[in-house]
């Protein structure tokens, strides 16, 4: 079985729940306690063993390729004043030579659109796909998860997790066959996608939360998707299509998701990553009950 070495990054979203703050900064470059959104989702592709991360960037988003190079006015300046350990941090981030490209979405056309645009650095390989927006703590790491069950029944893997209650309504759905062995129950064959079931109609509670492995074919199915809801190209669209000739599985995933473009989920996932940092975690607790109690 091919190895999933490549995963595709949508960044190219305008990032509407979360202005103004998004109307300068690229809303996957905001950040969450002491990094941006983006720099927690490379490293969970990191962690999970992938070798080449494709940023799929639009129009005004130049600062998210910036990050990831060498500000060497900064670096020298660190070096000089020997903040040995600041400097360790900001060259942390940077890609090794040939790990990391970024491609351009010229428009906003949906999210199949945007992974569509990176086929030619994915080539005849299965991939990755992990939308930043959902920022995920989990051990393993949620995609290593998903790399594991591919590994397990090949095809493709979609992470899943409960929509909250009375909530499945604003998700995709999915529908759900038999259990696959192992994985206690949590890796089962997906049948099919209700896009925001009406309420009562859901063929499950869990929905998909933004990290899959996919099989190569299904960008030329994305080369000819027709326009869906809102007049854009849906990934959603495509995976329905590809599903009819190859096996698809939903993987509900061990871990926690935060909804990092949204207001109120941004800053539950600062809340959350500040209480878990290793040498910040004590400080950030405190800090927090401080203001709780004013």
């Amino acid at each position: 079985m091919t190895r999933v070495r490549t995963a595709v990054l949508p960044t190219a979203g305008l990032g509407t729940r979360v202005l103004p703050a998004s109307k300068a900064t690229p809303k996957n470059l905001l950040n969450v306690f002491d990094r941006p959104i983006l720099s927690h989702v490379v490293a969970e592709a990191r962690a999970a063993g992938i070798e080449h991360i494709v940023v799929v960037t639009g129009r005004g988003q130049g600062a998210i390729e910036d990050y990831f190079d060498h500000q060497f006015e900064l670096e020298a300046q660190l070096a000089e004043k020997a903040k040995d350990e600041i400097l360790a941090d900001v060259l942390a981030d940077l890609p090794r030579p040939g790990e990391m490209s970024f491609v351009r979405q010229m428009g906003p056309l949906g999210n199949g659109h945007a992974v569509w645009c990176a086929r030619e650095v994915v080539g005849d390989e299965p991939f990755a796909v992990m939308f930043p927006d959902m920022l995920m703590r989990a051990n393993p790491p949620a995609l290593a998860q998903a790399i594991a069950a591919h590994q397990q029944v090949g095809g493709n893997i979609v992470v899943v997790e409960p929509a909250p209650e009375g909530e499945a309504h604003r998700y995709g759905i999915v529908a759900l066959g038999e259990a696959a062995p192992g994985f206690d129950g949590r890796l089962r064959q997906m049948t099919g996608v209700v896009e925001k079931p009406a309420p009562g109609t859901e063929p499950s509670n869990l929905f998909i939360s933004g990290r899959y492995i996919l099989q190569p074919e299904i960008m030329d199915l994305l080369g000819d998707q027709a326009a869906g809801a809102g007049g854009e190209i849906w990934l959603a669209d495509a995976m329905a299509r590809l599903m009819q000739t190859q096996a698809f599985h939903a993987l509900r995933y061990d871990g926690t998701t935060y909804d990092c473009g949204d207001k109120v989920g941004l800053l539950r996932a600062n809340v959350a990553f500040a209480l878990a940092h290793p040498a910040h975690g004590a400080e950030a607790r405190a800090a927090i009950e401080a203001q709780l109690k004013r």
